[in-house]
């Protein structure tokens, strides 16, 4: 997403959709009961601005009565589960791209550099949230005219669309949120193939002590130092002392 900043564009225009893309983040945020409260009103500003297709609007207004109809507690630990416990899944877009490497953290440089030349800042109270965190991006898109607004959400569709498939395999209804952006945005809606997550405790795992990688517990990260265990073969004892 190094060149989101081509896609900023500044002065008067048209905002593009910029009510839907609001309630379609605020409906992809963790739903809490202050969220959950206002669901309703959410659907209705997408029925209201008209964007939106009718079989989209009926998988949001399922998706709507789904958390409405759930147990609160059940509601939160089922987004937690989905969203939190894989990277297929993940609301923060450098995760797809970077996972955990150092290139993550220039991205996140890059990106909040971004929102400062539209003239937005994150506040430190923004509720931990990163960046790259989906529903924020979302809301940021939603402040810019449309051509902008397309341009910078087509840096990163291929994201949407890997997330859109890994929502559909996983048959939840929050799938309709990641294609009524790229409908919305006008994107086009492609196949992608939905790669297995790593387990969590693989992921999560502490790298072994002289695991004999280059990358767990070597002195230079760049230079591989295998370790060759040498077995020295016995000499054989002088005549002179043989039989002693």
């Amino acid at each position: 997403m190094s060149s989101l900043l081509n896609h900023i564009q500044r002065g008067p225009s048209v905002r593009t959709a910029a009510r839907s893309l609001r309630a379609l983040a605020r409906l992809l945020a963790y739903p809490d009961a202050a969220l959950r409260a206002h669901l309703g009103e959410l659907l209705d500003a997408l029925r209201t601005e008209q964007r939106l297709n009718d079989a989209r609007l009926a998988g949001l207004s399922r998706l709507v009565s789904q958390l409405e109809g759930a147990d609160g507690y059940e509601v939160e630990s089922d987004y937690v589960e989905l969203f939190d416990r894989g990277r297929a899944t993940s609301l923060h877009l450098f995760e797809h791209v970077h996972g955990d490497s150092r290139e993550r953290g220039q991205a996140m440089v890059d990106l909040v550099q971004t929102y400062e030349q539209a003239g937005l800042h994150l506040q430190p109270d923004n509720g931990g949230e990163l960046p790259d965190y989906l529903p924020l991006v979302m809301e940021f898109a939603s402040t810019l005219d449309a051509s902008a607004a397309q341009g910078f959400t087509g840096e990163f569709a291929h994201i949407l669309n890997a997330l859109y498939a890994a929502l559909l395999k996983r048959r939840s209804l929050y799938a309709h949120i990641p294609a009524a952006v790229l409908e919305l945005m006008g994107h086009a809606i492609e196949a992608t193939e939905v790669p297995e997550d790593e387990a969590l405790d693989d992921a999560w795992a502490e790298p072994a002590a002289f695991d004999g990688c280059s990358t767990k517990g070597q002195q230079r990260a760049d230079q591989p130092q295998p370790i060759h265990i040498v077995r020295t073969p016995r000499t054989s004892a002088p005549a002179s002392q043989r039989g002693a």
